[in-house]
């Protein structure tokens, strides 16, 4: 199919060849499935970047429009991310970079409060630091900056498992923008003192310049669970 006003897709079954292990030089030998134009991560019971790993775009983006379809599966955890840096972290678990959250918010425990029962001589304790933030639902900043409805005076429509869903990432220089089903999910600026502060504060702040390259690879994210990505379309300014 071919795409009008400079899109290009990102994939389909003869073009595995646009992505690789996010810390191998091929597309990774298992972990993920490619059916009827549909690319599959696998489950693996939860583990991170533990089966087949993360992907990456071979190619690194700067400025740049991505729409990606996805379905996850239920009480599944993935992400898309963007200004990735592969060489950031080379051990155990996912690669570094910004990410649009992909989470079954209803029945994943990164998108609830929850708390931990402490016991020190014969008292319990509940320790509230254990709270998952609001920044981990599906369509967030992960880490940073919580999704929310900002076209509507509603609150933010559901991703329901087994159901097709539609990403879009927007970088236009430092502005950033993450949209879910044509609804505008949040805006910011990488470049900001506010966008710094908020990565201050979060799991990023070891990370040097975080979010700040001019160009990174795109990746996929093997969370362990199953979800399913189409129509992987980019266009570039």
């Amino acid at each position: 199919t071919q795409l009008s006003k400079g899109w290009k897709f990102l994939w389909n079954e003869s073009l595995t060849n646009l992505w690789r292990g996010a810390k191998l030089k091929d597309f990774p030998s298992d972990g993920w499935q490619i059916k009827d134009g549909v690319l599959t991560v696998l489950s693996s019971d939860g583990k991170e970047s533990r089966n087949g790993g993360d992907i990456v775009t071979i190619k690194k983006y700067s400025n740049f429009d991505l729409e990606i379809d996805f379905k996850i599966s239920k009480g599944a955890n993935s992400g898309i991310k963007y200004f990735v840096e592969t060489d950031l972290n080379k051990g155990i678990g996912s690669s570094i970079g910004l990410e649009f959250q992909i989470l079954d918010d209803q029945n994943h425990i990164d998108s609830k409060k929850k708390f931990k029962v402490l016991e020190f001589e014969n008292e319990q304790w509940v320790d509230f630091k254990k709270g998952i933030k609001k920044n981990r639902t599906v369509g967030s900043l992960y880490d940073l900056i919580e999704a929310e409805n900002l076209n509507e005076k509603r609150s933010k429509r559901p991703v329901r498992p087994n159901t097709w869903h539609r990403a879009r990432i927007l970088v236009n220089d430092g502005h950033v923008e993450h949209w879910l089903d044509n609804i505008k999910l949040l805006e910011y600026d990488r470049y900001s003192q506010m966008f710094k502060a908020l990565v201050e504060y979060s799991k990023y702040s070891k990370w040097k310049n975080f979010g700040q390259g001019k160009s990174g690879h795109i990746l996929l994210q093997d969370h362990g669970d199953e979800v399913s990505f189409k129509n992987i379309k980019i266009r570039e300014f």
